[in-house]
């Protein structure tokens, strides 16, 4: 998978169907909480299989952190390790903006994921957009 930043309206608007088929879609998120205010001041990134869009995500710099936000590879393409890719590239933009620490948060299934990757649990369980969640944390380099 070739993960590149956003930079034109066509490539926005992949990442926005990649969104919408995975958590509008496929995880029952409704459109408005989806596609939201913060996608104007977001720094977004699409994963490509040849020339398919299959991921999205997007970044958001927070207080003293990077924030990983919208993390979704297609369902037909998961286990293939492009999520973690996804978020090494996200780890390298954030650490490149001067940014040492990461935050996200995790659909509790998605813990053990994030885990492996570093992230370290840091908060309850709470509820967003209907789904149980968990905020994890990772020191970057």
């Amino acid at each position: 998978m070739i993960v590149r930043l956003v930079n034109t309206p066509e490539e926005k608007q992949q990442a926005f169907d990649v969104r919408t088929t995975v958590f509008v879609d496929e995880q029952k998120v409704p459109p408005e909480v989806e596609l939201d205010e913060f996608d104007d001041e977001a720094i977004h990134l699409i994963g490509y299989d040849a020339s398919e869009p299959i991921a999205a995500s997007r970044i958001r710099f927070v207080d003293s952190y990077g924030k990983l936000e919208r993390i979704c590879v297609l369902k037909d393409q998961r286990g293939r390790s492009y999520g973690a890719d996804m978020i090494k590239t996200m780890e390298e933009i954030i650490t490149n903006e001067g940014y040492h620490q990461a935050k996200l948060n995790a659909q509790t299934p998605a813990i053990n994921f994030y885990e492996k990757l570093g992230y370290k649990v840091i908060s309850d369980e709470f509820i967003d957009a209907g789904i149980p969640h968990v905020t994890m944390t990772k020191q970057l380099n």
